[in-house]
């Protein structure tokens, strides 16, 4: 029942496979290849399709895809892949983008090999190649596939635009454009429009032959009515860079120079030289003449246009340079100079006489003088190559950039500083020293502090005098005094202060006079934990005569008042002395001397305030062997020495103050050795007989 149905349905289930296959897009070459692994950078960008199918991909080499549809490429790539990577769940690889290669040769402007979309024309490719060039052939266009080649006509197509014309391109097709035979075996621009140009006689033997610097040379008919500058302007007139004032006429066998610049000025037709039939006119190039006159003025160095000009009755300098386009902005606007015809030389100071400070006009020209821009001096190159010493000055020092400096009188020191870049951050700034040269030929050198000179607020009226010639030295601060004394010879003693005894940098250090004394201290590192911070002396060199002064630096600590620091000059000393050693500051009369078996024998302050306890604990007590029943004390009086005996021994059992000595100013304390009694005496005596009579008998004995 149902057979007839299926005989009927038999031929389309056989297209049913065919139907499934037909959307299915097979790679081509010149295609975009995604290879899409998440986590892997290297196989982020698309792959393109080679000539020969490939693609070309990183730790795993090329493989071939060219027509496999994008599931049996992406199980290829899988297999490849999975030698190098483990995890390849989430791999995709399709067609990026689908692309024609194209190469395009012959008569093109750049003939290669070319991308094109999927749906890329022959115009599109042509498009790609710059386009055809001049002479191309355009209805014999071939296209080569597979080794055949199609002929198809494209200049029908430009002319009605009907597509059907041009072929279908594939990838790995070829579009060879060929050349007309028209244009010969020689390839050349042709412009006709030179024909006109070339003149209207070219194969005329009587013609007027006119070359050289104008705009249209060539060989044009002879008229009896013409002259030479009816032939030049019929030649599109001169150049910008002619010769008009040596122009050269050749008449029957006869050469001529013949100034046109002459004839415009003056208008004299007498000037102009006769025009017959076979004449040659050749204009030269301005460089290839030199131009030499009476009339002449020369302008060299830098300005926009060097050479000479001639020279009118009546122009100036201003006029002359003008003309020469005025002076570059490498121009040493300042130090021109004017050569005299009968050589002397005048300097003229263009910029500071448009600046108005220069009095001095510009100077007179005449005929035969040289004008000469110098170029301004570079700072990287050594300033005497091109500055005579005559107008220089040296800085040196401390500077950024020391050397010799071109000067000009309208710059002050401020200005010369700041064009060496400025004194460094090691400068002495204080005292700037400046030698200039006075008349005769001597030298005077004067210092400058700079820096009261920027704190008050001077105005530059109180700047040193500074001419050409004269040296600038800034010298550099003193490192510090404990490790390198070798600058103190460099140090002027006048700006320095003494710093000695008891700190912990002593030597030498600049100073200046707003600096007070604990500037200094602190620059010495302040005082040691030796230092007797309650006797500092302070001598002050600069007076007339010797003057001391006295310093309890514990009292301004504790009292703050600013009133007992001394004022510090330079040039003074400041002497911090030891703790004890009071006998290099004191005198005699007001210490006591505490001599013998004691720990720290010497001289010690003493007041009335204070007992021998006290003297002995300051003298770091007895010593080990001292002899304390007989220590002494020797007073001074009015009349004469008296002296006590103290047994120290009896006292620490009785504690009887009342047995104490007075001890006053000027007193001597002496702790004997135990050695020195007449006692220990008697038993050393004692002690040697015995050791007599043991070494006899035993002498005795044997």
């Amino acid at each position: 029942m149902f057979r007839p149905y299926l005989n009927r349905l038999a031929p389309l289930l056989l297209l049913i496979p065919l139907l499934a296959n037909a959307g299915v897009y097979e790679v081509q070459v010149g295609d975009l290849v995604q290879i899409s692994l998440p986590g892997e950078e290297s196989l982020s960008e698309p792959f393109g399709v080679d000539r020969q199918g490939r693609i070309l991909l990183p730790e795993v080499g090329a493989i071939r895809v060219a027509g496999m549809s994008e599931d049996k490429m992406e199980q290829k790539v899988a297999d490849r892949l999975q030698n190098v990577f483990r995890d390849l769940r989430n791999l995709r690889v399709y067609v990026y983008k689908k692309q024609l290669l194209i190469s395009v040769q012959g008569y093109v402007n750049q003939p290669g090999e070319f991308s094109l979309p999927a749906n890329g024309s022959v115009q599109m490719a042509l498009y790609a190649a710059q386009g055809l060039r001049s002479g191309a052939q355009l209805n014999r266009i071939q296209l080569v596939r597979n080794r055949k080649t199609q002929i198809f006509d494209y200049k029908r197509y430009l002319d009605s635009g009907d597509g059907s014309l041009l072929p279908k391109l594939r990838s790995l097709d070829t579009l060879f454009v060929p050349a007309s035979p028209k244009i010969g075996n020689v390839e050349m621009n042709f412009d006709p429009s030179m024909i006109a140009d070339a003149g209207d006689a070219a194969e005329d033997r009587k013609a007027v032959k006119v070359f050289g610097e104008v705009n249209r040379p060539g060989s044009f008919s002879f008229k009896d009515s013409m002259n030479l500058v009816d032939l030049l302007m019929r030649a599109g007139g001169v150049t910008r860079y002619a010769g008009v004032e040596q122009i050269r006429v050749i008449t029957q066998g006869e050469p001529r120079l013949f100034n046109l610049k002459r004839y415009l000025d003056s208008g004299n037709e007498q000037l102009l030289p006769e025009i017959v039939a076979g004449t040659t006119i050749f204009v030269p190039r301005q460089e290839e003449e030199i131009k030499t006159g009476a009339n002449m003025v020369y302008v060299m160095g830098e300005v926009a246009k060097p050479g000479a000009y001639e020279g009118k009755k009546g122009a100036t300098f201003m006029d002359i340079l003008a003309n020469a386009g005025g002076p570059t902005r490498f121009a040493e606007s300042r130090q021109i100079r004017v050569i005299k015809a009968d050589g002397k030389v005048s300097p003229f100071d263009l910029a500071g006489y448009t600046e108005g400070t220069v009095p001095s006009r510009p100077p007179a020209i005449s005929a035969g003088d040289a004008i000469f821009i110098p170029e301004k001096t570079d700072m990287n190159e050594k300033s005497w190559l091109k500055v005579a010493p005559n107008r220089a000055v040296r800085v040196i020092g401390e500077v950024v950039r020391p050397g010799r400096i071109e000067w000009s009188d309208e710059m002050s020191l401020l200005d010369l500083l700041a064009h060496v870049g400025g004194p460094t951050s090691r400068a002495d700034t204080s005292s700037i020293e400046i030698v200039t040269t006075a008349a005769g030929g001597k030298t005077k050198a004067h210092t400058f502090d700079l820096d009261a000179f920027i704190k008050r607020g001077g105005s530059d009226s109180e700047l040193p005098r500074i001419s050409a010639g004269a040296t600038i030295r800034v010298h550099d601060l003193p490192q510090d005094p404990s490790d390198n004394k070798a600058q103190w010879v460099r140090q002027a003693s006048e700006k320095s202060i003494y710093v000695m005894g008891q700190v912990g940098a002593p030597g030498r250090y600049m100073f200046t006079d707003t600096m007070n004394f604990l500037d200094i201290l602190t620059a010495a590192d302040g005082p040691t934990d030796k230092a007797d911070i309650h006797n500092i002396r302070i001598n002050h060199r600069d007076a007339k005569h010797a003057q001391v002064s006295k310093l309890n630096l514990a009292l301004y600590f504790e009292t703050g008042d600013e009133n007992l620091l001394p004022r510090v000059k330079t040039g003074d000393t400041i002497y911090v002395p030891e703790k004890n050693r009071i006998w290099l500051d004191q005198s005699k009369e007001s210490t006591v001397r505490v001599l013998g078996a004691v720990n720290r024998p010497g001289r010690y302050r003493f007041n009335d305030d204070m007992t021998l306890l006290d003297l002995l604990a300051e003298a770091g007590g007895t010593g080990n062997n001292a002899f304390v029943e007989k220590i002494t004390v020797v007073n001074l009086s009015c009349c004469r020495d008296q002296a006590r005996i103290f047994d120290l021994a009896e006292f620490s059992r009785t504690a009887n103050f009342d047995d104490l000595p007075v001890v006053r100013a000027g007193d001597t304390v002496y702790v004997p050795d135990k050695g020195d009694s007449a006692f220990e005496k008697f038993r050393t005596g004692l002690g040697d007989v015995f050791r007599i009579v043991s070494i006899g008998a035993l002498i005795g004995l044997f």
